[in-house]
């Protein structure tokens, strides 16, 4: 089969000959740098004026090596493709010998989409997740995203608190179990996204300040430390080579961007953007944002941003809770979540209690599907005290007309792994830190909780899981409880690739409008001129409400609460 070439990259091991690899560091405060072989050889670099060290050497691939800076430390490679282990240990040469068995694969419309986040570790790695696709095919999902794959120190992790952006973790599998894990996946017509941190590196095995100090600001401090500095060639290179990385050499399909808000040089997305979009050609690919509703970067660089005013609304209507963010989005909730299918956001620049500052900027232009639209994902869960699934937090009817709007309506549905069969296990916070670093975590995660008012008491905060816990860890995994939401969820995106998908290319919104305490009418022209009407109804309130006119699509129940999907056609 033919072979797919990989993407050039300034950074790191890579194999120029049959023979020959060339090494490069960025390391500028450093004035000597050898390429230490596993084997004990070391081989010396040259140093360029602007910090660049450099140097070419014969080696099979599956060489072993480090760098050894000035004063003896031995670091692995900021661009490592591949661990022998840990962070802290030896990088790997790597072969980049996969043999595509389907390189004719250009991918899906983005309006074709429909999510399912997947954390690696949780679901048995990469192989498990190969063997699982044909499952997820019938459910009828067209794109799996996984959660961060970046190396990360110990063996579990969330994936946020990666070091070493191009080498996939090695608890997960080799690359080419990733690369056969795609493969596999676009044989089934499947869409793969990786969820990729740009915003911080994680507190363990991140060695860039001991020689190249410069990769980080001195002025500007994030929740994670020192922010990135962007405003450096080398460092807006290093990511977007990663980023082409991902999208080339393995043939991911999209990329969902970590808290791309906390960036401080925004412009380097619409750079990046524009990189991929020339290096990538004909193939369909995506590029999706978690942001702070940020509508410009929608219009000229990105293809969505995951929908968090959506979720917290939805929430608030579905459980009734209000402490923390929620807070935003608990005074006339039916009236937000009508904002939301209108016009895509409700904070469109004005001001968040919670985050005490204006959010947002104006969105009504951009199409329904500029939106990813979730009831859940890995933050809104496991960033619980302890990471309670909505099956345990919302009634079954109400749960079922939020899914059926959330499936049925014009933005892009993401599933969060086990909510199709209905899983009642925990998704919750966990890491694999040691000594006083584990320490930090664990009461740094319990602090985050002392202003709740139910973990007031210490004693009650003692009672939030400690994350670098191994019970944590397999208490994640999620585990079927209503095998029949299956079919439940099956036969929603069966409906949605039937009747909404076709005709959601050019769709706008007609308005929405609240008509109820928490019910809401929304109105959409599709892309053909039809018409879709969905009444949702999450309260026990039944209302006197007229049916639309137009075919109905599907009807969650009879009596309140429910969502009813209606198709006009065009005049």
């Amino acid at each position: 089969m033919e072979k797919i070439l990989e993407s050039a990259c300034g950074f790191g091991a890579r194999r120029l000959t049959a023979g020959s690899v060339r090494f490069r560091l960025w390391a500028p405060v450093q004035e000597t740098v050898s390429v230490a072989f596993e084997s004990g050889d070391l081989l010396p670099m040259h140093r360029s004026i602007d910090g660049w060290f450099e140097a070419v050497a014969d080696v099979p691939d599956g060489t072993a090596y480090r760098y050894r800076l000035a004063d003896g430390l031995l670091i692995p490679d900021p661009a490592s493709t591949g661990q022998c282990d840990d962070v802290h240990g030896a990088s790997v040469v790597g072969s980049g010998h996969y043999v595509w068995q389907h390189p004719e694969w250009l991918g899906r419309p983005w309006t074709e989409a429909v999510l399912y986040e997947v954390h690696p570790g949780t679901a048995g790695g990469f192989c498990a997740i190969r063997d699982d696709l044909p499952r997820l095919k019938a459910l009828g999902v067209t794109a799996v995203e996984l959660m961060p794959v970046a190396a990360f120190p110990g063996r579990r992790n969330w994936g946020y608190d990666g070091v070493l952006p191009y080498a996939p973790d090695r608890t997960y599998g080799t690359p080419e179990d990733l690369k056969s894990l795609i493969d596999t996946a676009h044989g089934l017509g499947l869409m793969m996204f990786l969820d990729v941190v740009y915003n911080h590196f994680g507190p363990d095995g991140n060695y860039l300040a001991a020689y190249a100090p410069q990769f980080f600001r001195d002025d500007v401090n994030t929740p994670w430390g020192p922010a990135i500095d962007f405003r450096r060639p080398e460092v807006r290179d290093y990511f977007t080579c990663n980023v082409l990385m991902w999208l080339q050499d393995y043939r991911f399909d999209g990329l969902r961007f970590d808290a791309v808000h906390a960036i401080q040089d925004q412009d380097w997305v619409e750079e990046m953007a524009a990189s991929v979009r020339s290096a990538i050609g004909d193939r369909h690919v995506h590029l999706v944002l978690e942001h702070h509703n940020a509508a410009a970067l929608l219009r000229t660089s990105a293809d969505a941003q995951w929908n968090d005013d959506g979720h917290n609304v939805l929430h608030v209507l579905l459980t009734d809770e209000d402490g923390g963010y929620y807070a935003d989005y608990a005074n006339d909730p039916a009236a937000k979540l009508a904002r939301v299918l209108s016009d895509g956001w409700i904070y469109q620049g004005e001001t968040s209690a919670y985050l005490q500052a204006p959010r947002g900027e104006p969105c009504s232009d951009l199409p329904p599907y500029a939106h990813v639209l979730f009831l859940q994902n890995h933050d809104q869960i496991g960033n619980r005290a302890f990471g309670e699934r909505l099956t345990s937090l919302a009634g079954v009817a109400a749960m079922d007309a939020a899914i059926a709007l959330q499936i049925l309506c014009p933005q892009i549905p993401l599933l969060f792994m086990g909510e199709e069969t209905g899983s009642r296990t925990p998704f919750l916070f966990f890491t694999d830190h040691h000594d006083a670093l584990a320490d930090t975590v664990r009461e740094g995660r319990r602090k985050e909780f002392a202003g709740f008012v139910q973990f007031a008491d210490p004693a009650q905060r003692e009672r939030i899981p400690d994350p670098n816990a191994v019970s944590t860890f397999t208490a994640s995994f999620p585990q079927p409880d209503a095998p029949d939401r299956f079919e439940f969820y099956q036969h929603l995106i069966a409906l949605r690739m039937a009747e909404i998908v076709p005709r959601l290319p050019g769709a706008t919104s007609l308005g929405a409008e609240p008509i109820g305490p928490k019910a809401v009418r929304a109105r959409w022209m599709m892309g053909d001129g039809t018409r879709l009407t969905i009444i949702t109804n999450l309260g026990p309130e039944i209302l006197p409400v007229d049916a639309p006119t137009g075919r109905l699509l599907f009807k969650t129940a009879e009596a309140a609460p429910m969502t009813a999907a209606y198709l006009e056609d065009a005049a």
